[in-house]
């Protein structure tokens, strides 16, 4: 079976930083991204990473976040510097397989204070 497992969600304060990696195993994966949800928000997305490495990101991270992938382990990771109290959120890990299947996981909760 499929199974994604984040790590390294919690609180930090504002300007610090957070590493969540994304474990994942059971099926062969192509596109992995990063979703957010804040309270009363909708889920947007974060940062994506192809096959081979290369990210896009969303405007709101650029210059802060750097989302990353070991292949070998199959585990995608989020480096989230210089935070901000607006990046609190849940964090979603996202991968989706080559034969077009999507993946969610658990989510883990990202709060960074003033």
């Amino acid at each position: 079976q499929v199974q994604l497992v984040e790590s390294g969600g919690g609180l930090v304060q504002a300007g610090g930083s957070l590493r969540l990696s994304c474990a994942a195993s059971g099926t062969i994966f192509s596109t992995m991204g990063w979703y957010r949800q804040a309270p009363g928000k909708q889920r947007e997305l974060v940062a994506t990473i192809t096959t081979v490495g290369s990210p896009n990101y969303a405007d709101s991270v650029k210059g802060r976040f750097t989302i990353s992938r070991d292949n070998a382990k199959n585990t995608m990771y989020l480096e989230m510097n210089s935070l901000k109290p607006e990046d609190t959120a849940v964090y979603y890990c996202k991968m989706t397989s080559i034969f077009r299947a999507e993946y969610w996981g658990q989510g883990t909760q990202v709060t960074v204070s003033s």
